[in-house]
């Protein structure tokens, strides 16, 4: 996971600290990047499981869009979320 593991943690932290930041997109960013090491195959697959904790971290309305296309890829992938 390496950068975009700590950097998205790093950013959930912020992000709770200060709600009304823009940390958000840094978090965003992050966990995506993870996802795109997930579909590279550099990452297992299972650390998706991780990713989705992160994002039902934040209260931003954008997470539900993004946690239903990520756990679409693991069904589709038969990816074990828990």
């Amino acid at each position: 996971m390496g950068q975009f593991y700590y950097a998205a943690k790093a950013f959930d932290t912020l992000e709770k600290l200060d709600p009304g930041s823009n940390y958000w997109e840094g978090k965003r960013g992050a966990c995506v990047g993870m996802f795109q090491l997930i579909l590279a195959n550099k990452e297992p697959k299972e650390t998706l499981k991780e990713v989705l904790a992160l994002l039902r971290n934040s209260g931003n309305p954008q997470v539900e869009y993004i946690i239903r296309i990520l756990r679409k890829w693991a069904k589709d992938n038969r990816v074990l979320l828990s």
